[in-house]
């Protein structure tokens, strides 16, 4: 089995003249520890993590690895500034069989658009509630986890995954 976790970085500053640059607002760093936090306290800890380079997705990783209690491997790779789904999903098709737990850490509307693509719309109406809140909105800090039975990340396909969470910074307030 394989577990994708798409991580939406967490709450920016407002827009500048260079969009790459942007960091956290103070929300967006308390928002990114919470959920290290909730990643160690419920077990999506990665074992590899793939960020896009903007200042903002490396801080969001930067604020919440402290709080996992481990130490996955990080590659920063600038395909994931502002992705398309397919860009994406190759991407992730890439990684290294070993890596059971991968994170993405990236950006709306792709990071969005594929966890939608990749999660199967389930049938049972609990698991269909999780699936219609990630569709109305996947707010910054969002965190999607999403199931493949594949031994492989090549062999992820749409429409194929299982998804086990979907987490938002609101769900998580004390």
């Amino acid at each position: 089995m394989k577990r994708l976790l798409l991580l939406r970085h967490a709450k920016a500053e407002r827009e500048t003249a260079d969009d790459i640059k942007r960091g956290l607002e103070k929300r967006g760093e308390k928002d990114a520890a919470r959920m290290g936090r909730f990643l160690r306290d419920d077990a999506y800890v990665p074992d590899l993590v793939l960020s896009s380079t903007s200042m903002r997705t490396r801080k969001t990783v930067e604020l919440l690895l402290p709080e996992l209690g481990a130490a996955p491997r990080i590659e920063y790779q600038s395909e994931l500034y502002l992705a398309e789904p397919e860009v994406i999903l190759s991407l992730i098709r890439r990684v290294p069989d070993k890596a059971g737990v991968l994170m993405v850490v990236g950006h709306n509307p792709g990071l969005e658009q594929l966890a939608l693509a990749l999660a199967a719309v389930p049938l049972e109406k609990k698991l269909r509630k999780r699936y219609d809140v990630m569709d109305e909105k996947f707010p910054t800090t969002a965190l999607a986890v999403i199931d493949f039975h594949v031994t492989r990340w090549i062999d992820l396909t749409p429409g194929r995954g299982e998804l086990d969470a979907f987490v938002r910074p609101k769900d998580l307030e004390d």
